[in-house]
């Protein structure tokens, strides 16, 4: 089933990549949330080792490289994305890889001081796995630092100025999008609980630095938007977090 999945996504993201090219990057950490800028996780990045889980179009390690790190690697599921990336990159050196972020590839262990991911871990077949061989890329003190929608988030439903709760949070499994992006491309995608990104950093070793259910940006401050129903608004950000950030710490 899993490899299924992974097909299926593999071949629908090269179709719907074109959609986000330049968006879910670094400084950003997702839709109205606290940006880099704000929060500053990575703290130092100048001279750094960086490896970007679901690199995308390659604009978070833009961001890096403009804040000197020293190494830039990246994986991603999708061939487009990884072309886009190759081309928002083309005058830097990089290391970027096609590949699920499951499978071990042979990228270097005991090697980065960050690897991060932006709004794309949550699309794991394999949640164990994939903490697992992130934790084995990671130096001593070396952190992970990741960003993905609030669990909660997607059972949050905006109607007519009222937020109310929809389905069970507690359920866990896949949903499928049949028409993603309204191309025909259906993309399958896990439902976790925040408990279970959490349980599983701490099996695969890591201490948890922080947990951010994050607050809107305050670049948004002097915006004032009229009730809206749309998946992401600021009316409903502003109620409820889109985003949660997670930094974790190899001991």
């Amino acid at each position: 089933m899993r490899f299924e999945i992974l097909k299926q996504n593999k071949k629908s993201w090269d179709l719907v990549a074109h959609h986000f090219n330049g968006k879910d990057a670094l400084p950003s950490y997702g839709p109205f949330t606290q940006t880099e800028e704000e929060l500053r996780l990575f703290e130092v990045i100048s001279n750094k080792r960086v490896l970007d889980i679901g690199c995308g179009s390659g604009h978070s390690l833009r961001y890096m490289a403009e804040k000197g790190a020293d190494e830039l690697w990246g994986v991603d599921l999708s061939e487009t994305q990884i072309k886009m990336a190759k081309e928002t990159l083309k005058d830097l050196e990089t290391h970027l890889y096609c590949a699920p972020m499951e499978d071990d590839i042979g990228l270097p262990k005991l090697y980065f001081d960050f690897v991060y991911s932006i709004y794309a871990i949550g699309w794991t077949t394999d949640l164990s796995t994939t903490f697992k061989l992130i934790y084995s890329y990671l130096k001593p003190s070396g952190y992970f630092i990741f960003s993905w929608d609030h669990p909660l988030y997607a059972h949050m439903i905006s109607q007519n100025g009222q937020i109310y709760l929809d389905g069970s949070y507690q359920d866990e499994g896949t949903t499928t999008y049949r028409n993603f992006k309204g191309e025909e491309a259906p993309l399958v995608i896990p439902k976790r609980k925040m408990s279970t990104y959490i349980n599983e950093l701490i099996k695969a070793g890591f201490t948890i630095d922080s947990v951010i259910e994050s607050d809107v940006s305050s670049s948004f401050d002097s915006i004032k938007e009229e009730i809206s129903d749309r998946y992401y608004s600021l009316y409903k950000a502003r109620k409820f977090p889109t985003t949660m950030i997670i930094k974790a710490k190899k001991m």
